[in-house]
């Protein structure tokens, strides 16, 4: 399963991104982390995990809208 996860702070790193997921989903694990810069104003991450769908659902709601390192992030899970 894979989550988008937008607005994230220029420079955080990737052990930022797995702790903050760890937090709110421990159950999960992140296999793979794929920053995406885009234009740089609102960077983001594709995060793939193995887990149950159900645990990557409930940790998009949880992050969705999270005010985090001065920025509000936006979650949403891609894919079935």
């Amino acid at each position: 399963m894979k989550v988008w996860l937008g607005n994230i702070a220029p420079g955080t790193t990737d052990e930022e991104i797995k702790a903050l997921v760890k937090k709110y989903a421990p159950e999960l694990t992140c296999e793979h982390l794929e920053h995406v810069d885009g234009t740089g104003s609102r960077p983001g991450v594709l995060l793939e995990f193995t887990g149950g769908a159900g645990a990557v659902e409930h940790l998009t709601q949880r992050l969705n809208g999270v005010y985090w390192k001065e920025r509000m992030l936006v979650a949403t899970r891609l894919g079935t």
